[in-house]
C-alpha cells in the first residue's frame, strides 16, 4: 500500500470510529451531570468540560483550539466557569458521562464485552503513538490519568486520536486562509457535516457574520454568488472551492495518519471490524439526533 492510500485508509478508520466519541457531545447524561458538578446549563456544559484538560484557560484559548465558534459565544461560558468548577473535576465528570452513554447506547453485556476491550487495547496503542507537538487539544488530553472501564479506555483513546486529527486540520485551515467562521461555513457546503441552521446556530454567528462569511468566499472563487436574503444562505461550492475541501481532507489524512500507522493494517483493520460494530450499534440506538442537526448527502 503506498503511503497515500495508507494515509486515506487511516483517515477512513479515523473518521468511521469518530461517533464512539463525538456522541457524548449529544449524550441526555452529559448537561445534567455537568450542572451537577457546578457549571450552568447550556453551552457551558459543552466548552468547559471539552476545555478541562487543557485547564483553566481563557476563552481566546478555547476559541482558538476549538476553531469554529464566535469568540462571542465562548466568551459567555469561559472563564466563568473554572470559577464555579475545576477542570479536575470536569475531567472526572467526564469520564462519568462517557461510561453512562457507552452503557445506554451499546448495553452493560456490550460495553462488558471482550470485543470491547480488544478495541480498547488497539485504539489506546494507536492514541500512545500520538505526538503532541503542534497538537495542544490532543496533548491535553494525553495527559490526563488513563481510565480503567475498557469502554472508557476506548472512548479516552478515541478522544485523543480525533483531537489530533482536528489540531492538523485547524492548522491546514489557517494555512489555507480560512477563517473559523470560513472554516465552518465551507464544511456544510459540501453537504456531509452539519445543516445550515444546526452550524450557524450552534457556533453562534449571526445571520449577518454567516452571509458575510459566505460574501467573503463567492469572492475568493470559492462559493457561488448567492443572492441577497435576511436568511442564512445555504453555501454551494464552486469548483475551486470543492477542490480546496478535498484537499484539506487529503493532507487532514496525510497528517494524522502516523498513530493509526503504528497499529499495522492487521490491528487497524480488526479496530475497524469491531468499532464499525459498535457504531453502528450506538447510531441504531440514537446516538444522534434523527433530525435537523446533519445535512443528508448531496447527490
Amino acid at each position: 500500500m503506498s503511503n497515500s492510500d495508507a494515509a486515506v485508509a487511516a483517515g477512513r478508520l479515523a473518521r468511521g470510529l469518530e461517533p464512539l466519541h463525538a456522541q457524548i457531545y449529544f449524550a441526555p447524561e452529559a448537561e445534567p451531570r455537568f450542572v451537577r458538578a457546578g457549571l450552568d446549563e447550556g453551552r457551558m456544559t459543552y466548552f468547559a468540560p471539552r476545555a478541562a484538560p487543557i485547564g483553566a484557560v481563557g476563552p481566546s484559548t478555547v476559541a482558538a483550539t476549538f476553531y469554529n465558534f464566535s469568540p462571542r459565544l465562548v466568551a459567555a461560558s469561559i472563564p466563568r466557569a473554572w470559577d464555579l468548577v475545576s477542570p479536575a473535576d470536569l475531567v472526572a465528570a467526564r469520564f462519568e458521562v462517557a461510561d453512562a452513554s457507552l452503557r445506554r447506547l451499546l448495553g452493560d453485556d456490550g460495553v462488558g464485552s471482550p470485543e470491547v476491550a480488544e478495541a480498547a487495547g488497539i485504539a489506546r496503542t494507536a492514541a500512545e503513538a500520538v505526538t503532541p507537538e503542534g497538537r495542544p487539544l490532543a496533548a491535553a488530553h494525553l495527559d490526563l490519568e488513563w481510565p480503567t472501564a475498557p469502554h472508557v479506555v476506548l472512548w479516552h483513546a478515541l478522544s485523543i486520536l480525533r483531537e489530533h486529527r482536528g489540531d492538523g486540520h485547524i492548522a491546514l485551515l489557517t494555512a489555507a486562509g480560512l477563517s473559523g467562521l470560513e472554516a465552518l461555513i465551507t464544511a456544510t457546503a459540501t453537504g456531509t457535516g452539519f445543516t445550515v441552521p444546526f452550524a450557524r446556530a450552534s457556533r453562534g454567528w449571526s445571520r449577518t457574520e454567516w452571509n458575510d462569511g459566505v460574501a467573503r468566499l463567492a469572492e475568493r472563487g470559492l462559493l457561488e454568488q448567492a443572492a441577497p436574503s435576511d436568511d442564512a444562505v445555504d453555501p454551494v461550492l464552486t469548483e475551486e472551492g470543492t477542490a480546496l475541501r478535498k484537499r484539506l481532507e487529503d493532507e487532514t489524512h496525510r497528517i494524522g495518519a502516523a498513530p493509526w500507522a503504528a497499529l499495522g493494517s492487521e490491528r487497524a483493520a480488526r479496530l475497524g471490524e469491531i468499532g464499525g460494530g459498535l457504531v453502528r450499534i450506538a447510531l441504531a440506538n440514537g446516538a444522534f439526533p434523527a433530525d435537523g442537526v446533519f445535512a443528508a448527502p448531496r447527490r
